[in-house]
């Protein structure tokens, strides 16, 4: 069964020529629109029981304000820097081809919506997240069954609308526009992927800014705890896990959402296209989609510990697993009874069951009860060279285990479509549904995450809750780890699928024609492409770098010319370095934006169609690999610092804790700047290209030379220019020449 193919963006291309819906799939629409209400309904009820319980001591209720105030504050200047951005793309998106003028105003307005629901999701998310945290810290007084079952419930309200608004926007979009919608979502789909990007990036530098120069400054040189009160960073540290993990994680998987679904509905059209089954080819997604919510909030309610010694990620795998059960379950009569096609209900499950062996193989690599963090625990007692190779070598091998479990997942998708390619590139995109069918519950664990760490650093910061409710918030932080970690597998694995799948749709613009590397501009565009995953790294691992010099610079001066922050007698400046962590993350978000941006545009330009596919076939695969390794022995390295505090190979302040610390500050930028970064850079890249396929294969066609020089040229200086920016912002940012000036006046009275 194979179909003629559809093109996206080009001007000469067709909408989907859908048959007429019957009655039912009409009235179905309309409830899959319920349905993503009550998605919302159901957040709102999660939101009401959070705030019901109570925050604790008043010292606990400052705590949590100014971290609160912090957030809010980082994430209103950084949508307004945004705004402009997204505004002029909204008409830029004007210019490019489509069928109509309805339909391009459409996706403009669509790319606008995906933006805002995205920026959305990330708000709500972490709005409540810094309300849940002081909750869950005196909630730790009591129990540890009710202080998990808030924290998780609050990262819930942030899942909940991830799944609600991606619904509601896909559906209604569709019933407004039918066979043309899969034309609007597209622009749906990367007003979520370009924003959630570029929050990634500003999230990711600023938390990790702040906790390295927070560990470096006051574990290190001052010999205090993590979130001692006396230490000028740890508001800012705080402020950068909602950022960085409830914002930046929620707005990164409502794009993947939202990048499978659009990719899932044009590659069913292509598949079934001249059969009776196309029209529910291209629904069964939308129903996929709707599983996913009712099932999600069946495994929200189930993650609650069954007793005050059960591990807190037993009770969070429980919830996952039954969700994804419940999920196949329903996939099954979905399939069996409307689509008539068991091989759409095998894709979704290879996707679930990738879901989970990516679960488990994230949980081996980075949880404390398991081997490879006892491994860099153990190497810890050796200093923080062998600690850093330790770690190192385990995310190495983790990223190997990973891809090749995609790639089974792949293979098996690809098996289903018995030899056709456009029902192989379906399925493979049905797995990627399959993989988010339980996003609702992904996110909540994600979020799930910073919130317990806030609710141990706000236990910490307020003098400690008694030594039973710290060590209840010690091991609530550490599933913490594990479970951000889990989620970021989960996204890289999501964006690995989705860039599958839009490659697919890519390929069909461009005729189709295979990609032989033998010539060498093809080469070239491979070989560029899987730098570039490399280069943004560099980019945002620099960023964390210079930020967090600052930081470093700043909390020292505060110590050395405020003698009684020690003492306690004077009250360190939190909202100076709250400041300067969103000042230096806002201005780095410049370049790895352009890069993500041009870079497919003057490739596709510079060397034609054919060698931007093989551009992103490099990008896939680089940075899949990049992305887990990073993300992995960030989490290892962390985790192994938290089984030394516990106790393990001399305790705190042991030469093997110093070690550990060394290795989680070289992780933090790992795994929550470039890593997760890399997710949605994927996806914005793929989009991109499809977006200008298009008129690639117009300026080729007709051998338009000046477009393309123009192109090419516009492109190189403004990427020079942003990398140039970056570069020369490294001397200013230390502030060398004063830090050596007190460097030299502190030698003489040394010796």
């Amino acid at each position: 069964m194979t179909g003629s193919g559809v093109v996206l963006a080009a001007g000469e291309s067709t909408s989907l020529d859908l048959p007429a819906l019957s009655s039912f799939e009409n009235t179905a629409l309309y409830v899959i629109l319920g349905i993503s209400l009550v998605a919302l309904v159901y957040a709102g009820m999660l939101v009401r029981g959070v705030l019901a319980k109570d925050e604790g001591t008043d010292q606990m209720k400052e705590i949590s304000l100014a971290i609160r105030e912090g957030a809010q504050a980082y994430l209103t200047r950084q949508f307004k820097t945004l705004a402009v951005f997204v505004v002029v793309l909204t008409f830029v998106l004007l210019a490019l081809e489509a069928p109509t003028w309805g339909i391009r105003a459409a996706r403009s307005v669509a790319f606008l919506l995906g933006a805002v629901f995205s920026a959305t999701v990330g708000f709500v998310g972490m709005g409540l997240a810094v309300r849940a945290n002081v909750r869950v810290a005196s909630a730790a007084r009591r129990s540890l069954r009710e202080s998990m079952s808030i924290a998780f419930r609050a990262g819930g309200v942030a899942g909940m609308f991830t799944v609600g608004l991606g619904l509601f926007g896909a559906t209604l979009i569709f019933i407004i526009y039918k066979g043309d919608a899969p034309l609007v979502l597209f622009g749906f789909g990367f007003g979520g992927a370009l924003l959630a990007m570029f929050m990634r990036v500003g999230g990711g530098i600023f938390t990790k800014a702040a906790d390295v120069g927070a560990d470096l400054v006051g574990k290190i040189e001052q010999n205090i705890p993590e979130d001692d009160p006396r230490n000028a960073a740890t508001i800012a540290d705080n402020v950068g896990d909602n950022v960085g993990d409830c914002a930046g994680m929620a707005a990164d998987l409502f794009e993947s959402y939202e990048v499978t679904l659009v990719a899932s509905l044009i590659l069913g059209f292509v598949a079934y296209q001249g059969t009776n089954s196309v029209v529910a080819a291209v629904l069964f997604p939308l129903f996929v989609r709707a599983v996913g919510v009712i099932t999600s909030i069946i495994g929200i309610e189930a993650v609650k510990p069954r007793s005050e010694t059960e591990h807190g990620m037993k009770a969070i795998n429980r919830g996952f697993i039954i969700s994804g059960v419940a999920s196949a379950a329903a996939v099954f009569l979905v399939s069996l009874f409307y689509v008539q096609d068991l091989n759409t209900f095998w894709a979704v499950v290879i996707g679930l069951l990738l879901a989970a062996a990516i679960h488990f193989l994230t949980e081996y690599y980075t949880s404390t009860e398991r081997k490879p963090v006892k491994e860099i625990a153990r190497a810890t007692r050796t200093g923080p060279a062998t600690t850093l190779i330790s770690g190192f070598a385990i995310g190495m091998e983790s990223t190997v285990y990973a891809i090749l479990t995609i790639a089974v997942a792949i293979f098996a998708a690809f098996l289903l479509g018995g030899g056709d390619p456009n029902l192989a590139l379906y399925y493979i995109s049905l797995t990627g549904m399959g993989m988010l069918t339980t996003v609702g519950v992904i996110v909540s664990m994600d979020t799930y995450g910073p919130i317990s760490d806030n609710a141990h650093g706000v236990a910490e910061m307020a003098g400690g809750l008694g030594e039973d409710a710290d060590k209840t918030m010690a091991d609530l932080d550490a599933v913490g780890n594990t479970t951000k970690a889990i989620t970021k597998g989960l996204a890289i694995a999501t964006a690995v699928l989705a860039a599958t799948s839009l490659f697919g749709s890519f390929q069909d613009i461009v005729g189709g024609a295979p990609i032989d590397i033998s010539a060498p501009e093809v080469l070239v565009g491979l070989l560029i492409g899987a730098a570039v995953p490399w280069l943004f790294s560099s980019l945002t691992i620099r960023a964390v770098g210079r930020a967090a010099g600052t930081v470093v610079l700043e909390v020292r001066n505060q110590f050395k010319n405020n003698p009684g922050i020690m003492d306690y007698s004077v009250k360190p400046d939190y909202a100076r370095v709250v400041d300067i962590c969103t000042r230096t993350s806002l201005q780095e978000l410049v370049t790895p934006g352009i890069l993500a941006v041009l870079t497919p545009i003057v490739v596709g330009f510079a060397f034609g169609a054919i060698a931007l596919g093989a551009f992103l076939a490099g990008a896939i695969v680089s940075g899949q690999l990049l992305a887990v390794m990073l993300a992995n022995s960030g989490g290892a390295w962390d985790n192994a610092k938290k089984t030394i505090e516990d106790g393990l190979y001399g305790g705190k302040n042991s030469p093997a804790h110093e070690a550990g610390i060394i290795g989680d500050t070289v992780g933090d930028p790992f795994k929550d700047t470039a890593g997760p970064a890399l997710n949605p850079l994927i996806k914005v890249m793929n989009l991109v290209a499809l977006l200008v396929a298009a008129s690639i294969v117009s300026a080729v066609d007709t051998n338009n030379i000046g477009l393309r020089v123009a192109v090419v040229a516009a492109g190189l200086a403004i990427l020079i220019g942003a990398l140039y920016y970056s570069s020369q912002r490294e001397e200013a940012d230390f502030g060398e020449d004063d830090d050596q000036s007190a460097a030299n006046e502190e030698v003489p009275a040394a010796v």
